[in-house]
């Protein structure tokens, strides 16, 4: 491996380790709101209970984030994410 990308790559890693002892800020962070959730899964037409089948979580799930009670994470939140910048493509592709 190169050196000079192995020491960016080892910079980034201390990086990552001082955020999570909560010593140093994210740089950015992305947060999916409530209200967004309910207009992405406008963009769907689709009921709570199907949406929630279609990115497989628990309606319950759904509906903490579509209430503001909880927020989507990691996965769930990149998920929504794509699914707001292309619904038909995406959801073809979950349906499949």
């Amino acid at each position: 491996m190169d050196k000079k990308f192995f020491d960016e790559l080892l910079q980034s890693v201390t990086q990552m380790d001082e955020m999570r002892r909560g010593e140093r800020a994210p740089s950015r962070e992305t947060y999916v709101a409530s209200e967004q959730v309910k207009r992405i899964r406008s963009l769907t037409k689709l009921s709570q209970a199907k949406f929630a089948k279609v990115i497989d979580v628990d309606l319950g799930t759904l509906q903490n984030w579509e209430q503001g009670r909880r927020h989507p994470t990691g996965p769930a939140r990149a998920l929504l994410r794509a699914i707001e910048k292309d619904p038909r493509h995406v959801l073809a592709a979950l349906i499949d």
